[in-house]
């Protein structure tokens, strides 16, 4: 039975929530899924289809067009419906998995990739805002954490999918996703039976200047950190005009959205501390976190010289700290109310875990790796989803769309970033690294550069040249994880500002009465003008949320009586 509360609210019954939430974690596993299994396989894929170089640019395409998109799907969303644009966003990120299957070159592979991540932006936005549109603040933290668990569990599952995937020489990376096509399939049809949300039909526009100029300064962010010290020098005239475009979109953005009725990211939301706290914690815990995720396999294949299966497999203790970690402190907020030591004790662990991974080297021992990313996968599950929930409670109901996908966005962005701007060092690192070595033991440098290549074709060097590049490598990847412990200090510093406001509990307001899914107006029963009479001046009871409220005085008959 599905009830109202004051404010026009719906109220869902525990069994509609967990038939929601099934349609919810299935799109988000899928979309999950997608990404960490290409993660174990993209040194391969980009080994055989454009060369190592490439390996950042597959990897950001999705996180770009995820982070361009993630404020629209919020907002598209409040104009036409959750579930049209849940499903809209399953049909893209299909289409993407398909073409990128497809591609015959890594042109086209990034293209697709970049579909793709349209698709998974608005699943991973969505699964947010319908969580906060159907359960309250103060029970959200148990349902967050088993958000946070399933993400946890896509994280593992994917990078033992696409190293099997990878190593069956009867499949071939192409599967890697093709096979996201079934679960986004079986995702649509149970989003079709249980997401059934009442539908406000608004009179409203979408902001086109806006999502041109936030999807803009996004994408040219992403261009400067991604071709910056590989295609042009950082101290260049591109280096420059790049980055004034991106304070030129930026300043248009913000001009666009003060002036228009419906904006995309409503300058209001700016003037809320926790909301503004809560993005940038989520900044800084994307750059950290997709940082680790995307360039750990490539030290585990390259350097360890381990299979994509057994690299995957490496991934468990990192995901069994998430998932734990996760499921344990959303309990614990729902059964507390207090939700800020999480995610400050979440970025402790993250910062010591980077610091831990900045001191690998060639023959670190396995139980240290697996220790070090445990830490590291605790401190990600305790932080991710408080952060969302922090700022939903401190969000006005009318609100919570655009705020949910707002922070959001401030974490995809923070993700791409890290990508983009990882990956840079890395190539920046390696290259001089490797150039110092060969000029120390007077060897030249091999034609197309043998740092660019598969992992398997790496490990195929001969010596000293091998030993060079692994320990070239694994510099450059020691400077990437150590340029993350500021970065995730300081996203500790933003949650530490945080003020903690108490989470909003369904037991705060009146107790509701049942009506149907959605509230429509009820017919008004025969009331006499002596019973009316009776309760004195002054006395009328406020109207529920959802019906007419009593103004009128009518007969038995229900003919409107002057008095």
């Amino acid at each position: 039975m599905v009830q109202t509360v004051d404010g026009g609210r719906v109220r869902y019954t525990p069994r509609q929530i967990r038939e929601i939430l099934i349609g919810l974690l299935l799109a988000l596993f899928t979309s999950m899924v997608s990404t960490s299994v290409v993660a174990t396989a993209l040194p391969t894929i980009v080994g055989e289809l454009g060369g190592q170089e490439q390996f950042a640019w597959v990897a950001s395409a999705a996180l770009l067009t995820m982070t361009a998109s993630t404020p629209l799907w919020g907002k598209l969303s409040d104009l036409y419906g959750r579930k049209l644009m849940f499903q809209s966003a399953l049909a893209i990120f299909v289409l993407g998995s398909m073409a990128a299957g497809l591609s015959q070159g890594i042109g086209m592979l990034i293209a697709a990739r970049a579909i793709q991540g349209l698709g998974a932006g608005g699943i991973s936005a969505l699964v947010q805002v319908v969580l906060g549109d159907v359960v309250e603040p103060r029970e959200r933290g148990r349902y967050a954490g088993v958000v946070g668990g399933v993400f946890g569990v896509a994280t593992v599952a994917g990078p033992l999918l696409g190293g099997f995937i990878v190593d069956a020489s009867w499949l071939g990376w192409r599967w890697c996703f093709y096979v996201c096509v079934p679960l986004a399939a079986i995702a649509f049809v149970v989003i079709q039976k249980v997401l059934n949300l009442p539908r406000n039909t608004r009179d409203a526009r979408i902001d086109w200047l806006g999502a041109f100029a936030i999807t803009g300064g996004a994408s040219t962010l992403m261009l400067l950190l991604s071709l910056g010290g590989k295609e042009f020098a950082w101290n260049s005239g591109w280096t420059y005009g790049l980055a004034v475009l991106v304070a030129a979109l930026v300043a248009l953005a913000i001009g666009a959205e003060r002036r228009v009725r419906e904006p995309i990211l409503p300058p209001r939301l700016f003037r809320n501390r926790t909301f503004v706290l809560a993005s940038l914690s989520s900044l800084f815990l994307g750059v950290a976190m997709f940082g680790a995720m995307i360039f750990l396999p490539q030290y585990l294949q390259i350097v360890r010289g381990m299979r994509p299966t057994a690299s995957g497999l490496m991934t468990l203790p990192m995901v069994l700290g998430m998932f734990l970690a996760s499921l344990v402190t959303g309990r614990l907020v729902s059964r507390t109310g207090r939700w800020k030591i999480y995610p400050m004790v979440g970025l402790a662990l993250v910062a010591s875990a980077l610091f831990l991974l900045s001191h690998l080297h060639v023959d670190t021992p396995y139980a240290v790796i697996g220790v070090d990313i445990a830490l590291l996968g605790s401190g990600l599950g305790m932080s991710m989803q408080n952060l969302i929930l922090a700022a939903q409670n401190a969000a006005a109901l009318p609100d919570m769309a655009v705020t949910t996908s707002g922070v959001s966005f401030f974490r995809s962005l923070g993700g791409s970033m890290g990508v983009a701007g990882f990956g840079a060092l890395m190539t920046d690192r390696l290259s001089s690294g490797l150039a110092e070595r060969l000029s120390a033991a007077r060897l030249p440098l091999p034609a197309g550069g043998v740092a660019l290549g598969s992992p398997d074709q790496i490990n195929g060097l001969g010596e000293p040249l091998r030993h060079m590049v692994l320990e070239s490598f694994t510099e450059a990847m020691q400077t990437v994880f150590l340029v993350g412990v500021p970065i995730a200090l300081l996203g500790l510093v933003m949650v530490f500002a945080l003020k903690e406001l108490p989470l909003r509990s369904a037991r705060q307001v009146p107790e509701p009465k049942a009506v149907g899914v959605e509230p429509v107006p009820e017919p008004l029963p025969a009331v006499s003008p002596r019973h009316h009479r009776s309760h004195g001046p002054g006395r009328h009871r406020r109207a529920p949320a959802g019906r007419f409220r009593r103004h009128r005085h009518t007969t038995a008959a229900g003919v409107r009586q002057s008095r």
